[in-house]
Parts: structure tokens; C-alpha cells; sequence
């Protein structure tokens, strides 16, 4: 599984770096190649390396390739944020079961930006909790088998960090560690498992294989939470 050359190098995290600290339409376009060349080219070579894992674990998985599906895209909503830049600084691979509708699935995904290198599985509830399948699969069964999650963490919690979202005087509120108790399953909006590693490690011809060993331990934690079937 592993490249005979890394899929990564120091310019995708300098790349970044540069973007924090120039973040304007102006320099973007100046630097549209390095862009595509320390970024995109890198992320869906990634993509070709990993996919045939992602779809033994399961054939459903999406890998076709496309922004949004399986890549994030780069340029922000200025609209409504505060911070009106114009370009998000990391970028992600992300990989999920297409749902029905406009349902958000489960993902497993790598993160990347200047400062950290991420890959775990994450899951959110949308914008209508009590029609996202986080509610509708994974709250009826860890409500189910309330030690499911306490299970997990045994089985994951020395290599993964665990955190969860709920909306607290509306506001999205983290909480660090494993959401253990069945009545946090009444409210939890997101929840992230996640590895995180230094730029070395995602610099390295390994990296593809680390991903997929991360998938691998993670998986059941998006069919748990997120697949009906």
C-alpha cells in the first residue's frame, strides 16, 4: 500500500502557511499552480491510493472524485462569517456512504492545514437534527445498547482522541471525551474521532497505508451511526 514516493512534501504545508498570512483573492491567483500542485494533485493521488480499502470496507462508498463528495473546497461563504477571508486554510479527503435526500452520512477522512495533519471519522447532524440519520440510526441504537460507546472507547480511546458538539444558549458547544451516557445522545449535534500526526508522518511513503489502517479501526463507528443497513 505504501507509494514509492511520499504523496505529501514540506510545500503543501508551506503552501498553507503562506495562504494564513496572504489571504486574498490576488495572492491565490498568483499562486493558482503551486495551489494545484502542492494541494490538489497531492489529495487526489491520496484518493487513488486509499480508494480500493475505503470500498472493501464497504462498496458504497462514494470515490468518485468529486468536490464535495470527496474533497472540500477551498473557497469560503463569506456571507455570513465574520472573518471575511476568502479561503479556508486546510483542506480535507473525506469518504461517505451516500444517504438519502440531503441526509449528511458519516465520513472518514485526512485533514490537512499548516499546523496539524488529522484522519479519523466525524459525523454531524445538518442544519435538521431530527431528520439527520445521526438521530434517526445512530441515537436509537446507542440508546439501545447504551454500552456501546464505553465499548468503543476501550477498544480506540489510548490511540484517538474523541470530542462531540450540542447546542448550549445557542451556541455549538464542545465537549471533550467519549459520549458515554445515553441521555448525551438526545442532543449530541457532531461527533469527531480522530488521529492526529505531525507533518513527518503524512511526508512519509507510509502515509497512504496509516490512512487506511485509521479507516480500518474506525469504520464501525460510521456504520454504527450512520448506516441503516
Amino acid at each position: 500500500m505504501a507509494s514509492a514516493k511520499p504523496v505529501f512534501t514540506r510545500e503543501t504545508f508551506q503552501f498553507f502557511r503562506q495562504l494564513s498570512h496572504n489571504n486574498r483573492k490576488a495572492w491565490m491567483d498568483a499562486n493558482r499552480e503551486r495551489y494545484r500542485s502542492a494541494i490538489v494533485q497531492p489529495l487526489r493521488r491520496l484518493l487513488e491510493e486509499v480508494s480500493p480499502a475505503v470500498l472493501a470496507l464497504d462498496s458504497r462508498f462514494d470515490t468518485s472524485g468529486r468536490t464535495g463528495s470527496n474533497f472540500s473546497r477551498i473557497n469560503r461563504d463569506i456571507r455570513f462569517a465574520k472573518d471575511k477571508t476568502p479561503y479556508r486554510t486546510q483542506m480535507y479527503l473525506k469518504f461517505s456512504v451516500p444517504a438519502p435526500g440531503e441526509q449528511e452520512s458519516g465520513q472518514l477522512y485526512v485533514g490537512l492545514s499548516a499546523d496539524t495533519v488529522t484522519t479519523g471519522f466525524r459525523i454531524y447532524s445538518g442544519s435538521k437534527r431530527k431528520d439527520s440519520l445521526l438521530a434517526q440510526v445512530g441515537q436509537p441504537r446507542v440508546q439501545a445498547q447504551p454500552q456501546w460507546v464505553a465499548k468503543q472507547k476501550k477498544r480506540l480511546g489510548r490511540r484517538y482522541e474523541s470530542y462531540w458538539y450540542t447546542m448550549e444558549k445557542g451556541e455549538w458547544t464542545k465537549h471533550s471525551g467519549w459520549p458515554v451516557a445515553a441521555e448525551d445522545w438526545n442532543k449530541i449535534l457532531g461527533w469527531i474521532v480522530r488521529h492526529k500526526l505531525g507533518h513527518a508522518a503524512a511526508t512519509r511513503a507510509s502515509f497512504p497505508r496509516d490512512v487506511t489502517k485509521v479507516f480500518r479501526e474506525l469504520y464501525p463507528l460510521l456504520q454504527y451511526t450512520s448506516l441503516p443497513e
